[in-house]
């Protein structure tokens, strides 16, 4: 009952995901934005994570708890979500982005903290679980992409409040799964932000997932531009997905033969070579290979992350942890470059995605770094 409640979340907060992500850029070019004040509104967006995330997370390791926080936490979203009805206008829309981003992010540590300390207890397994979120965004890119088609971009802002509500119905019957708070006073950021191989393990995370920060903002406009329906855009998108599901489903096996942080290096390989070959031709016969390598840039980035979080860091810190891991990387890593893709697409077009290349490499050179220093880890 616990993996089956789990994995319904899981499905629900992907359905906000599926059609946020890669179609929200849509309804904003459609109030009048430029891709300039696009990429300047998601990447301040989801810098506030680099705040809000971990703040959350403090209260949650304080109390014991997850789930209350979780229910308020999206119903902030939702009345934000509303209020971008009342938004006309560059200020007002940034705004109203701000304070969502502010409180939905938030939602997903506190969810994966729940998801590993389920996993530790033997109640289930989280690739297992995990991979119905991915299931769920592909459904929804697919459908999304084709409700789309000669349709008002509106339906996309009606998509997200509906995919919410349900959100708020998964989480209502989640476990409480409760454990015993930080000892008052007691700053939980503190032993994490002190632990050197952390922080270098959260560098490379932030490079390696914020080397799609370009593809989060940019290419379904990009795709669009060059001629690409939205029925084929949420194929490509789905893609990328169905990789990253083929991952998570024998996620164990792999980490047991290669270790999660040889597999953290790996992903930022992966990911120098998907951008660098997506900026240099719009062919399928390309793009349809290097989607494919979406298993490794996201799912296996993300797969070594939580693994790593789950068998070295302490159950009173798992919220933190989750929470620096999720602003490292969307929020710094995502962040900084989505503020930096307006003005890279706007001046280069497809040939922004090399940037994001140079992004991979680097977050290569980190996990070979950090690979090294964990030789000694059991694959």
């Amino acid at each position: 009952m616990t993996a089956f409640r789990l994995s319904a979340f899981y499905a629900a907060y992907f359905l906000v995901v599926g059609v946020h992500l890669p179609f929200w850029p849509l309804w904003l070019a459609d109030q009048g934005l430029s891709t300039a004040d696009i990429g300047l509104i998601l990447g301040l967006g989801v810098g506030v994570k680099v705040i809000g995330n971990p703040l959350v997370a403090q209260v949650a390791d304080r109390r014991g708890d997850r789930k209350p926080l979780m229910v308020v936490l999206i119903l902030a979203a939702l009345a934000a979500m509303a209020a971008f009805a009342l938004a006309d206008g560059f200020w007002p829309i940034l705004l109203v982005n701000l304070l969502f981003f502010a409180v939905w992010p938030a939602v997903m540590p506190l969810a994966e903290s729940l998801a590993l300390r389920a996993a530790q207890e033997g109640a289930t397994q989280y690739g297992r679980v995990r991979l119905w979120g991915s299931i769920t965004f592909i459904l929804t890119s697919v459908a999304g992409g084709r409700l789309l088609v000669d349709a008002s971009a509106d339906r996309i802002y009606w998509m997200v409040l509906a995919g919410l509500a349900v959100t708020l119905a998964a989480c209502l019957v989640l476990p409480d799964r409760r454990q015993a708070g930080l000892t008052a006073g007691r700053w939980a950021l503190g032993p994490l932000l002190r632990d050197r191989r952390f922080v270098l393990f959260l560098a490379t995370c932030a490079a390696v997932q914020g080397s799609h920060g370009l593809y989060y903002g940019f290419a379904t406009l990009h795709w669009r531009a060059v001629g690409f329906g939205e029925d084929l855009i949420g194929a490509l998108w789905a893609e990328g997905v169905i990789a990253e599901i083929a991952l998570f489903a024998v996620g164990g096996w792999v980490l047991r033969r290669v270790g999660a942080m040889r597999l953290l290096y790996l992903s930022g390989l992966a990911a120098a070579v998907r951008w660098g070959a997506t900026g240099l031709t719009d062919s399928l016969w390309v793009l349809v290979p290097m989607q494919a390598l979406h298993a490794f840039t996201y799912g296996g980035a993300h797969l070594a992350a939580i693994h790593h979080m789950g068998t070295t860091v302490p159950a009173t810190l798992s919220a933190s942890a989750q929470a620096l891991y999720s602003a490292a990387v969307m929020g710094i890593g995502v962040g900084l470059a989505l503020y930096v893709s307006g003005d890279l697409y706007a001046a280069l077009g497809g040939g922004a995605f090399h940037a994001m290349a140079v992004m991979g490499a680097v977050g290569a050179l980190l996990g070979w770094r950090l690979a090294r220093r964990s030789a000694t880890e059991s694959p």
